[in-house]
């Protein structure tokens, strides 16, 4: 589904964000990518919807190359990856229920189905009670929740999460988590930049650890993963 091999990436002025990392994500698999601030992992994340190009290697999604996709493709590949961010990135001018659609607008949906589905991504994160509140007036695990539906209404075949529960309390930090795993059981790739190394070891699911641009562990979590 999700494949790096011997990808690199170098920013202008600095050391390698990652070096020669291979990794693969089989369809309908949940992982975690996890290691110290500056390790890659939000690196390592935004090279698969080409948010950033690597500076070497191959990424692929679903068997296709990502350097063959031109710029002008590169939206339509988009669509098909939810991306949820530690600082949520809603639109503070417009509705909840606004932000949840805006994917399903920028796609062309029509109108009487879109309201369905954004009601349907609200719904299952909790918040259908608050459509029509404005983001500002939730609290941060609302927020987050509100950036979780945006992600899933178009029901993409991958989700990307980076450090989702960064600002959160252990117990949102939970709920959050599980619902990425309620998401995965119902087969959406699923790949979670964090920290938070207790509560990926509580979920269970395959952890992959970067040290300074390198994958130095892979395996499940709790199990201390193996070299």
């Amino acid at each position: 589904m999700i494949e790096l091999d011997r990808v690199s990436k170098r920013y202008r002025g600095s050391n390698d964000a990652l070096t020669n990392v291979t990794l693969k994500i089989e369809r309908g698999e949940m992982a975690f990518i996890t290691g110290h601030s500056g390790a890659g992992k939000s690196t390592l994340l935004r090279l698969i919807p080409l948010l950033e190009r690597p500076s070497g290697g191959i990424i692929s999604v679903s068997g296709v190359d990502l350097a063959r996709i031109p710029r002008r493709r590169v939206p339509l590949l988009r669509r098909g990856i939810g991306m949820i961010f530690q600082d949520h990135r809603l639109l503070h001018d417009r509705t909840v229920f606004d932000n949840v659609a805006l994917p399903l607008v920028i796609a062309g949906v029509p109108h009487r189905e879109l309201g369905r589905r954004v009601r349907a991504a609200l719904d299952k994160v909790g918040l259908l009670h608050k459509e029509r509140s404005e983001p500002i007036t939730l609290s941060g695990g609302e927020q987050q929740r509100v950036g979780i539906a945006r992600a899933v209404v178009t029901r993409p075949p991958v989700l990307l999460a980076d450090e989702p529960t960064g600002n959160l309390d252990p117990a949102l930090s939970e709920e959050i988590m599980r619902l990425f795993a309620q998401f995965n059981a119902v087969g959406t790739t699923t790949l979670v930049a964090s920290h938070d190394i207790e509560l990926i070891n509580r979920l269970g699911h395959r952890r992959v650890v970067l040290d300074r641009g390198q994958v130095v562990s892979d395996g499940a979590g709790g199990a201390g993963g193996r070299a």
